[in-house]
């Protein structure tokens, strides 16, 4: 297998939120008006656009592209050298320039803290683009957009960035064995 057993865990709700998205694409898309939102405003939706695949599915493709980065992300994180366990005598330029330029995690547990919270950050994006989809998968070319739309989208987003935030501290809190 590609990925290590704890990515492949936390990454079970997105792909599961990803697979949703597509079934729910799939099953909507015949029935969508013969307009459909291309940008939202503040005032509601201010520009259109036809149904085509790659406009009704726009927003399924960045959930996929931002689950492809950020699995990669955490799978490289657990796969890079904690900083604990770095020889500590055998950098070329100083030890410090070498733990200071990488920015690896200071510990394996600080970097699986760290690979979950991307994860945790690709299922808020995931849950926040789900809103996106219910607005963009409406049955009619309506362009009043409800009050709601704004929080629902970014407070998961704050949730996940959140928790990321809260790994990359308590891992620069955690001292170097």
């Amino acid at each position: 297998m590609v990925f290590s057993r704890p990515v492949r865990l936390w990454l079970l709700p997105n792909v599961a939120l990803l697979a949703a998205l597509v079934v729910w694409g799939v099953l909507r898309y015949p029935h969508l008006p013969d307009r459909i939102p291309r940008r939202i405003g503040i005032d509601g939706v201010d520009a259109w656009t036809e149904p085509s695949i790659g406009n009704a599915f726009a927003l399924v493709f960045v959930h996929l592209g931002a689950t492809v980065l950020l699995t990669a992300c955490a799978e490289l994180t657990l796969r890079v050298t904690p900083e604990a366990e770095l020889p500590k005598d055998t950098a070329p330029f100083g030890d410090g320039l070498v733990r200071s330029s990488l920015n690896r995690p200071r510990t394996r547990a600080s970097a699986l803290r760290t690979a979950r919270a991307l994860l945790v950050l690709n299922a808020c994006t995931g849950v926040s683009l789900l809103v996106g989809c219910a607005v963009l998968w409406r049955s009619t070319a309506d362009r009043h957009v409800s009050g709601w739309l704004f929080a629902a989208m970014v407070v998961p987003l704050l949730a996940g960035t959140a928790a990321t935030v809260l790994a990359a501290v308590r891992d620069r809190r955690t001292p170097v064995s």
